[in-house]
């Protein structure tokens, strides 16, 4: 049997996009090529995500098919300085069984393509921005010429063959439709016939066929003004892009023995000091050695308040430090930083599509045809069949159909609402990794939290120390620290925080993890036990103490029991209220699962007011009980877990939506994720299902009212109704209103 070839996940920058029009061209014709299987493009980020076979098709292939369409792309070239934002390319092999997932990695750097080809394309691209005041010093023209031609109109059309008519309105539509005219000219060279520059030059040409020269140059004003107003909104999103990339840190203070050093953070390794002044942003996840200082973590939280820190505390890449100097060491590089994280999620969300823009994008595939073969038989049929029928009046109607048609407004509206939705969220602190997450938070109908650092702070203290069969509390101190040496667990670290004396690594040997249970490890030759009340029962350890209330480390050494340590743990501040938040808005079960014992369940959940909870879980215990609230809530309802630790991961896997806790969450349940909370605040699960409704809400608003008032167009359109101005007028309305409604979002 031949093995099958890795496919290869590509992302590129693909300049000269500023329309959903341009996504459906790309898409369209790279899913054509031999060996692509999945292509994803996004207007608002000018990124394509695209996975393919490279024994079928290569990126030299793919990059001459997208350039052959009018855009420009990035090609993979070394460069030494620091990676631009904008100039991004990330490529990763994955087997066919790995589905979608790729690494984060930032290895691949980038720059544009040196062949530009603008042909195909009628919008203004340039550097890439839009330049309003340009724009609209063309529209004002043409406005002046179509008002002097309006008023004058029976003064023009007098004179011989209409020549001053033409002399005024020609020039005046040129200046309008040209962009339309030559696009749609090149289009159909390349083969692409059907799309709103088709639909507006058939539509046009046609009313100066007949004479219609006013309306001929009406239609494409406002379609020119239109696409003014969807440029400006395109622009607007893409700048609220670019204002959470300026969180990017630029530089890092980084101590050497030659003294203070600025240099890019990508340079900085895990373990240098580094220094960071009063106003300047935090470049690395660090832990602070010297100084306190307040620092501003909106950026990366949504929360406005600063918070106060100090020595020994962590702090996050993208903080702004406000006031004392801050001597840090390193802890992670920064690939793997805060704000690297932040960057790459919001970078490319939008690739991740809901079905309701996969559905527009299809629809729109479609419906533009259909609406030229409709149009085509308006012009013809009824002059054959109905008596007294003239091919004028029904050539106007047939063209009034073409105008009315345009999808332009109905597939800009969605991606924008969308797109809205994910920004608007990051501003909050919530991390939506694409579209298709919002659609499904939107429906949840369950949330399952995980314990510990989830609805609890994690933050544990030894409150008490029970010791017997001849062992002291010192002595079972110490014993539970030295076994906990090598566990980053909270409850570990609490222990070893309360021992608070170094602790002899050479002394500790055979030291084994053993899952949702604890610790075993041989100290000073001892086989030592440490763990929960399981761990006593699995190894047959003679005990009488199982049903201790709170948080429990047992200890047993040479299978003698020692006695138990006592932890304490306290919800977070916002834990009820997020619950209470959940059941408002319609939340039917909100369940607790956790691997602690039965006793400290049972007292959280009731000071918390879940519907239901579930304790001592192993973590294929928690997929189990996940997936029996999948078949209580149906087909109909979305699940969602919530969590942060490592052991985690499986199950926000298995859940409809997986969301973690990005501040103190592991990598490992953050990768896996569909959201992150970057406050670590349940309270925020709640308002994240509230900007999902609002999303799903307003995208669908526009789809109705789109199709109604089109639909409604149409037919008045056929029986006569309709004039080609209302057709313009409805059609820019209906453009303006889906696109001004989507931006709503963003608030």
């Amino acid at each position: 049997m031949t093995q099958k070839s890795a496919l290869k996940t590509q992302q590129l920058q693909v300049g000269g996009m500023d329309c959903p029009s341009c996504e459906m061209k790309i898409e369209t014709a790279l899913q054509k090529l031999a060996g692509v299987t999945e292509v994803s493009v996004d207007v608002l980020t000018e990124r394509m995500t695209i996975s393919y076979d490279p024994q079928q098709v290569d990126e030299k292939a793919i990059a001459a098919r997208v350039i052959s369409l009018g855009y420009t792309i990035v090609t993979t070239k070394p460069k030494s300085s620091v990676q631009n934002n904008n100039d991004y390319n990330r490529s990763t092999d994955h087997s066919p069984n790995e589905g979608t997932a790729h690494s984060h990695s930032h290895a691949g750097h980038s720059h544009e393509a040196d062949n530009r080809d603008d042909d195909g394309h009628n919008h203004h691209h340039g550097d890439g921005e839009f330049d309003l005041k340009r724009e609209g010093l063309g529209v004002g023209a043409v406005v002046v010429l179509f008002v002097l031609g309006s008023i004058f109109e029976e003064t023009l059309h007098s004179t011989p063959f209409s020549i001053a008519e033409y002399a005024v309105f020609i020039p005046a539509y040129l200046l309008s439709g040209w962009g339309v005219l030559t696009s749609a000219g090149r289009n159909i060279l390349k083969g692409q016939v059907f799309d709103e520059n088709f639909l507006m030059t058939i539509a046009t040409l046609g009313a100066i066929a007949i004479h219609q020269l006013p309306e001929a140059v009406g239609v494409m004003l406002f379609f020119k003004v239109g696409e003014l107003f969807q440029e400006t909104a395109v622009s607007r999103s893409k700048r609220s892009i670019s204002s959470l990339l300026e969180i990017r840190p630029d530089s890092a203070n980084l101590k050497t023995d030659n003294g203070i050093k600025t240099v890019s953070p990508e340079v900085v390794k895990v373990g240098d000091i580094i220094l960071v002044k009063p106003g300047e942003k935090v470049p690395l996840d660090g832990e602070i050695l010297d100084g306190n200082s307040q620092v501003d973590t909106s950026a990366l939280t949504g929360e406005s308040v600063p918070r106060t820190i100090g020595v020994g505390e962590t702090v996050l890449a993208g903080m702004i430090n406000q006031s004392g100097v801050l001597t840090i060491k390193v802890m992670k590089l920064f690939g793997e930083s805060s704000i690297a994280r932040i960057l790459d999620l919001v970078q490319n969300a939008s690739s991740k599509k809901s079905q309701t823009q996969k559905f527009i994008t299809r629809f729109a595939q479609r419906y533009t045809p259909v609406v030229v073969i409709l149009s085509l038989a308006v012009a013809i049929l009824p002059p054959l069949f109905i008596p007294g029928a003239t091919h004028a009046e029904w050539v106007y109607r047939a063209l009034v159909l073409l105008v009315i048609s345009c999808p332009c407004g109905l597939v800009i509206s969605i991606p924008l609402g969308y797109f809205g939705g994910i920004g608007g969220a990051a501003k909050r602190g919530i991390l939506v990794k694409g579209s298709t997450f919002l659609d499904s938070l939107a429906e949840v109908k369950a949330v399952a939290f995980d314990k510990t650092g989830t609805l609890t702070k994690g933050v544990f203290k030894v409150t008490e120390i029970v010791s017997c069969n001849g062992f002291n509390q010192a002595e079972l101190l110490k014993l539970a620290a030295e076994a906990e040496l090598n566990s980053n667990h909270p409850i570990a670290k609490s222990i070893r925080e309360a021992y608070g004396k170094p602790i002899d690594e050479s002394t500790i040997s055979n030291y084994t993890e053993i899952a949702a249970h604890g610790i075993q490890a041989k100290i000073e030759n001892r086989l030592v036990l440490a763990g929960n009340d399981r761990l006593m029962h699995r190894e047959n350890i003679d005990h009488d103490t199982c049903n201790v209330e709170g948080t429990v480390v047992h200890l047993a050494v040479e299978q003698i029991y020692a006695g138990y340590i006592v932890i304490s743990d306290e919800p977070k501040p916002d834990a009820v209220q997020a619950i209470k938040s959940l059941k408002a808005l319609g939340v039917k079960n909100v369940m607790m699962l956790t691997g602690d014992s039965e006793g400290v369940a049972k007292r959280v959940a009731k000071t918390l007011g879940v519907d239901s909870y579930q304790a001592e879980l192993l973590p294929e215990d928690k997929v189990t009980a996940i997936e029996q609230l999948l078949r209580q809530v149906g087909p109909k309802g979305k699940v969602a877990f919530v969590g942060d630790g490592i052991n985690d991961a499986p199950v926000i896997a298995r859940a409809d939506v997986g969301i973690a806790m990005g501040g103190i969450g592991s990598d490992a349940a953050i990768e896996t994720a569909d959201i992150v909370i970057m406050t670590d605040a349940p309270s925020k699960v709640a308002e994240a299902m509230q900007v999902a409704r609002k999303t799903h809400s307003i995208v669908w608003q526009n789809i109705i009212f789109a199709m109604v008032v089109k639909a409604i167009f149409i037919a008045l359109g056929i029986f006569g109704l309709a004039s080609m101005w209302e057709a313009v007028f409805a059609d820019v309305g209906v453009a303006l209103a889906a696109i001004f409604n989507a931006t709503r979002v963003l608030k």
